[in-house]
Order: structure tokens, then sequence, then C-alpha cells
């Protein structure tokens, strides 16, 4: 039952990509051949390790996030600009710099919905991770000039009030990182009375100009929230920008070994807390 189980989620996962593939048509074709030289379970633990040298040095950067969320048949709209920084003791702080009044009327802002724009929706898979999941290789595909290995993603079981990622993932087959998530956060919430759903999202990376890591430059989605009420359409832009490395005794590593502190980009000046 089990297996089962896992093999249902992971063709509901590939039902799910295959959308992706008609609202999000910027990859080339789709080749399932197995890799050469290579297997995908090797793959996995590859670029598992360097998403964990990739989460290790996002903990240390700086950078700003603006957050759209629209629903356009009305004009809600919610707003935030922020910037993720330092305190003068290095302690990681949120400092909002822009946030009108919001005018969402037909869904609201819920903890989980900040959190998933926040934490979620820049998926990292890491090491400490991949036994949470089920992880199928598709095959290899072409995204922009980036040669891909693509896999489908999702949760092996739901834990509690723990939240996941379901979808696809590309992995640049050079730096074997992730470059391009397509999928959502799972699971919906659906109690009577309190539903809180969530929108497929497409998020990509870029590498940052000082390092060898990609990391999230902007996310979008475009989605119908089936409500038992109504359908709603939402629209969702995040955008990552002006990143920038703490300066920290903190060792930045790639492929396991110190990056040299010319490669580790300027540091930035911690920011006070407003």
């Amino acid at each position: 039952m089990k297996l089962m189980r896992i093999a249902f989620i992971l063709i509901m996962t590939a039902a799910l990509c295959g959308t992706a593939l008609n609202a999000f048509g910027d990859e080339g074709p789709l080749d399932t051949a197995q890799p050469k030289g290579v297997t995908p379970e090797e793959i996995i633990q590859r670029f598992a390790a360097k998403e964990k040298e990739f989460k290790q040095a996002l903990d240390q950067y700086a950078y700003r996030q603006t957050v759209k969320v629209q629903t356009p048949e009305d004009g809600g709209e919610y707003q935030q600009v922020f910037d993720v920084s330092f305190d003068n003791q290095g302690r990681r702080v949120k400092n909002v710099v822009f946030a009108p009044q919001d005018t969402l009327q037909k869904i609201g802002m819920t903890q989980q919905d900040v959190d998933d724009i926040e934490n979620r929706l820049p998926f990292v898979l890491t090491t400490d991770e991949i036994n949470e999941y089920s992880i199928l290789y598709v095959g290899q595909q072409l995204e922009d000039e980036l040669h891909c290995y693509v896999f489908d993603v999702a949760p092996k079981q739901i834990e509690g009030k723990k939240r996941y990622f379901q979808g696809r993932i590309w992995v640049d087959d050079h730096d074997l990182q992730i470059v391009k998530t397509y999928g959502k956060t799972v699971p919906d919430i659906k109690k009577k009375g309190n539903e809180n759903l969530f929108p497929k999202f497409t998020t990509y990376r870029q590498q940052v100009s000082d390092g060898p890591y990609w990391f999230p430059s902007y996310t979008r989605a475009e989605d119908t929230l089936h409500f038992p009420n109504q359908d709603v359409k939402i629209r969702e832009i995040v955008k990552y920008t002006d990143y920038k490395k703490f300066g920290s005794n903190v060792k930045i590593t790639y492929d396991g070994k110190d990056l040299p502190k010319a490669d580790q980009g300027k540091d930035a000046k911690p920011q006070p807390q407003k």
C-alpha cells in the first residue's frame, strides 16, 4: 500500500508538471533516456550535497524580496518589499521597507502564505531532506541554454503541520544545482470554514556575480484556486535582488573546498534594526 501511495503521488506530480510544459513552454524537448556514465541515484546524491553547500552560502547573504499578489478579476492586490539583512550581532532580520494597504477581498494572506513566500518558493533540496521525498528521474532537457537533469519530487508522507514541495525540478548538469522549480507547496489546508489553498508556481535561479551558486531570482504563479463557493484567479510575482555577502567568520565551501575570499564576494555592512 505504501508503494502504491508513492506511485500515485508521483503520477499526480507528473500530471501537474505536464501542465507546466503547456503554461511555461520555454524548455526544449524532453529526452527520457537514462543519463550516460552516471546513475540517477548518483546525480541525486551529488546535487543534494551541492544544495546543502548553497543553503549554507545563502545564509550568509543579505538580499531584497519584492512580493506582489493579485486577484486580477477584481483588482485586489497585496504588496510588500522587505530586506533580509543582519543586525550588529550577525543575526538575520527582516526589515519591511514598503507595505501599502492590502486590497485583496476574495482571498486573504495567511501565515502559511507568508511563510511559503519567504521560505519555500525558493525550494532547496539538500542531503538533509532527500529522505523525506520520493525523487523520480524524468529525463534530460534544455532550459534556455542549460543542459539539465529533470526530476519529479513529492513528499513520501505528510507529517504534522510541516509543509513540503511537490512538483518538478531542473538540475544543471555542470554545476549540479537546481536552476528551476515548478510545482506547489503542500498540503492544501481544507477545513470547513477555513480553507487555505496554494497556487502552482515557477521559480528561476541565476548565478550571483561573486560566486558559483545559483540563487533564486524570480518566482511567478498564475493559477485558479477552487474554493467550495467560488473560483479565484490569482497571480503572484516574487523578485529576489541585491544579493550581498555579509561579513562573518563562516567559511563558504564549494565541492568540499573552502572558497578563496576573492570568490566569496564583497562583505555587506550589517544593517541596523529599524
